[in-house]
């Protein structure tokens, strides 16, 4: 059986139980409180970090390759594209959401004032831009829900959370944030303690 050790307030676990409940994979979660982490956590991931998927013999960190392998794993419903140039583009999505994105959610959760101002205004500016594919598509990639998605719903659902507001011409991204959460999967891999983030 999959084991997760996950974060109960960590988006990066929250991709990883997304796609466990999205698959409806046999996975045991197991919440580690940030504040006081197992010391076998640091044996697992060298940087002492969530999310681990441990599978027997295999030891994984990192939510963007812990959720490629459970999608090769369980194929239904496919989350990565099949064609080559399309599962491609997809991961370098992934490290764009990595670099433009999430790089500033540990600067808004504990920086100082200013460092958490300008890493808002950064996810502020970086999701402005991507608003408008949503004038045409229901989803990243077009009408397929996929990875990508399931990357950004964890900061997209926290956007109130870190206080980052959205101008009135991002609506369409709203909405599609609204298509996220309404998500079934979604909704059952929210923690209490998520839970709690959204006025």
């Amino acid at each position: 059986m999959m084991i997760l050790y996950s974060g109960t307030t960590d988006p990066f676990s929250q991709r990883c139980r997304h796609v466990i409940y999205e698959k409806g994979v046999d996975c045991r979660i197991v919440d580690v409180d940030l504040g006081n982490k197992p010391k076998e956590l640091a044996a697992m991931n060298p940087y002492d970090q969530v999310p681990v998927l441990v599978e027997r013999d295999l030891v994984l960190y990192e939510s963007n390759i812990i959720n490629e392998y459970i999608d090769a794993r369980y194929l239904n419903p496919q989350l990565m594209p099949e064609d080559p140039k399309l599962r491609a583009t997809t991961r370098l999505g992934l490290f764009r959401f990595e670099k433009e994105l999430f790089a500033n959610v540990q600067a808004i959760e504990t920086g100082s004032q200013k460092a958490a101002d300008r890493g808002r205004s950064i996810v502020r500016d970086n999701l402005s831009q991507l608003a408008p594919v949503f004038n045409k598509q229901k989803y990243i990639l077009g009408d397929k829900f996929s990875m990508l998605d399931v990357a950004i719903a964890p900061l997209l659902w926290r956007l109130d959370h870190y206080e980052v507001q959205m101008p009135a011409h991002c609506a369409p991204l709203i909405a599609y944030a609204q298509r996220l959460f309404d998500r079934p999967a979604f909704i059952e891999a929210l923690t209490p303690s998520e839970r709690a983030m959204r006025r």
